[in-house]
């Protein structure tokens, strides 16, 4: 199973989103709630390629995106590949 990341704030909306998605999936997922962990808004914007707003996701360290883009790749059908760690 991937290892997956998720860079959040509470009461974001776009953040329930993309928890929501990966919660139906029935995957484990490690949140970061930058609000409140020191240091993690700019680690996440480190490896997002400067992107500041949340939610942003990883799987094995790679950048996916952000929610419109998770839910892009669960609608093309490749979401669950890259969740498994094959994609």
């Amino acid at each position: 199973m991937a290892r997956i990341e998720i860079y959040t704030t509470p009461f974001c909306p776009y953040c329930q989103r993309a928890k929501a998605l990966l919660e139906r999936k029935s995957v484990a997922f490690e949140e970061h709630d930058v609000s409140l962990e020191p240091g993690a808004r700019q680690k996440m914007q480190e490896r997002a390629g400067g992107r500041k707003t949340v939610p942003q996701i990883f799987v094995d360290g790679r950048h996916v995106g952000d929610s419109d883009e998770l839910v892009n790749l669960d609608r093309l059908g490749r979401l669950d590949a890259i969740l498994q760690g094959q994609g």
